[in-house]
C-alpha cells in the first residue's frame, strides 16, 4: 500500500510545520513554521530524524486518522489524551504502528498544541525551502477530513526504537515569560516599566498562530505611531488604544506600533502553550542570560 495518512476527522486546526520558512522576509514572506519550536524539534529527535523534517501541528482539538503502511510515531507537546486503536498512549513515547492502525485524541489535559512525528517526516509540499503551511503560499493552510498524507517510507527491519522522554510541566504552566527590550522601550515612562514587569497578564480570545492579543488595558504612550518598521515572532508591540500584542510565527514582516518588549524563542514556545484566559508576567532576562544565549549561536 501507499505510505499515507487518511484523515477520518479533523481536528480544530491541524497543519504541517518544520522550523519555518527563513530568508524570504525581505520579499514579505512571513517565517511561519511550528509554533512551539522545542516540541516540534523533540519529535524528530526521538525518532532519529533530522530536527527540520516537517511535523504535523494539532491544535486544541487532535483528527483522527489511519495509518496505510507501517512506520513509526511520536506525540509531543500538548496532551490530548491520545489513543492507537482505542488503547491509551504515552506522550514523547516512539510507538510503531501497522497497516489500519487509528490513531485519535480526546479531552485536553495540558498545554494546546501537540505535534505528531513519523519517522523520515511527512512529504507534503515544499515551498521556498520549508514544508510549513501558510495561506497565500502553500495550497492550502490545515488539514482536512478526507485527505491523504504521504509520509516517507519506513523498512522496519531497519531500526528498531523506544525512545522516550520525560519532558518538565513548567513547559507548559510557567507563569513568567522570558523578554528583552524592544526597539521603543525607551519611549516608556518609570511608571509604564513597573506596571510592564508587575502586572499579570491575560490571554484574549483573540490568540492564533498570527499574534496573541491581551486582555489588559495599558496606559498608551505618547508619539504611539512609529515608522512602520521590522517585526518577528515574539515582537510585543503596544497599540493607540493601549493593548498588547505579541507577534507569533505566521506574523507580518512589518509593523506600524512601538515595539516595546521581544520574547525569547523559549518563551515563544512556552507562549504557544497557553490559550485564552491563561495568565503570565513579564521577565526581563539579565544581560548575563542574553549574553550566554548570544554567545550559543556562534559554537560549532
Amino acid at each position: 500500500m501507499d505510505n499515507n495518512i487518511l484523515i477520518l476527522s479533523e481536528g480544530m486546526h491541524c497543519s504541517i510545520q518544520d522550523l519555518g520558512r527563513k530568508g524570504y522576509r525581505s520579499f514579505g514572506v512571513p517565517i511561519a513554521g511550528a509554533m512551539d519550536k522545542y516540541s516540534a524539534i523533540l519529535a524528530n529527535k526521538l525518532l532519529n530524524n533530522d530536527e527540520k523534517l516537517p511535523v504535523m501541528e494539532i491544535t486544541l482539538v487532535g483528527p483522527k486518522m489511519m495509518f496505510e503502511d507501517h512506520s513509526l510515531i511520536v506525540l509531543t507537546g500538548a496532551d490530548m489524551s491520545p489513543e492507537l486503536n482505542g488503547t491509551p498512549i504515552e506522550m514523547n513515547y516512539v510507538y510503531e504502528v501497522k497497516t489500519s492502525d487509528v490513531l485519535s485524541f480526546g479531552a485536553l489535559k495540558a498545554g494546546v498544541r501537540t505535534y505528531l512525528g513519523v519517522k523520515g517526516g511527512f512529504q507534503t509540499e515544499k515551498i521556498m525551502n520549508s514544508y510549513s503551511y501558510y495561506d497565500g503560499i502553500t495550497s492550502k493552510n490545515k488539514i482536512i477530513k478526507g485527505e491523504r498524507l504521504k509520509i516517507a517510507s519506513y523498512d522496519a527491519n531497519l531500526e528498531v526504537t523506544s525512545s522516550k522522554i520525560k519532558v518538565k510541566s513548567s513547559h507548559f504552566n510557567l507563569k513568567k515569560l522570558e523578554v528583552t527590550k524592544g526597539p521603543e522601550f525607551n519611549r516608556l515612562t518609570k511608571k509604564h516599566r513597573e506596571l510592564l514587569f508587575s502586572k499579570q497578564f491575560k490571554i484574549d480570545k483573540l490568540n492564533n498562530r498570527m499574534g496573541y492579543r491581551l486582555k489588559n488595558k495599558f496606559p498608551p504612550i505618547k508619539d504611539s505611531e512609529i515608522i512602520t518598521s521590522a517585526i518577528i515572532p515574539g515582537t510585543v508591540q503596544l497599540t493607540p488604544s493601549g493593548k498588547l500584542i505579541i507577534m507569533m510565527r505566521d506574523c507580518p514582516t512589518t509593523g506600524g506600533y512601538p515595539r516595546i518588549l521581544q520574547l525569547t524563542d523559549l518563551a515563544i514556545n512556552q507562549l504557544a502553550q497557553k490559550k485564552e484566559n491563561d495568565t503570565f508576567k513579564f521577565d526581563l532576562e539579565s544581560s548575563f542570560n542574553f549574553l550566554g544565549r548570544l554567545v550559543s549561536r556562534f559554537k560549532d
